[in-house]
């Protein structure tokens, strides 16, 4: 059985995928702090009751036609999984050249998302400790 078959693994990894997606983002933010007239960005907050609607939808389409290689075209208006979009996010501060990234919000985001990662790769490990202590024969330690 493939672990992405796994409910709780799929949903760790698209949380690891957004958190991914968002701290390059913040690395964005962050590395245009002088730039001029730059907005920063940030992703939707992720959403588990979102990803377990999109998971029954992809269930009960088992009929339509579905994106199963890398390089197969997409239906138009359709999301991949993964696919993330970063929203314009002005800061409460704006510079005189237009810039609105503050370095100390940015840094407690990426704190935070830090944060989130460790959390739900320790989240991950322990599932896997869980399914080898569940496949060991009967009576090995």
């Amino acid at each position: 059985m493939n672990l992405a078959e796994i409910p709780i693994f799929s949903m760790l990894r698209s949380r690891l995928g957004y958190l991914t997606e968002r701290q390059k983002v913040i690395a964005q933010n962050i590395a245009n702090s002088d730039t001029v007239r730059y907005v920063g960005q940030d992703l939707k907050p992720f959403s588990f009751d979102a990803k377990v609607q999109m998971h029954q939808a992809q269930s009960q389409s088992a009929g339509v036609m579905a994106v199963t290689q890398p390089g197969h075209m997409s239906p138009k208006n359709e999301k991949r999984p993964g696919q993330v979009k970063p929203l314009k996010s002005p800061d409460s501060e704006t510079t005189l050249n237009g810039n609105s990234v503050v370095l100390e919000d940015e840094m407690i985001k990426m704190s935070d998302a830090r944060m989130d990662y460790d959390t739900a790769i320790s989240f991950y490990q322990k599932s896997m400790n869980m399914l080898r202590m569940a496949a060991r024969p009967p009576g090995r330690g």
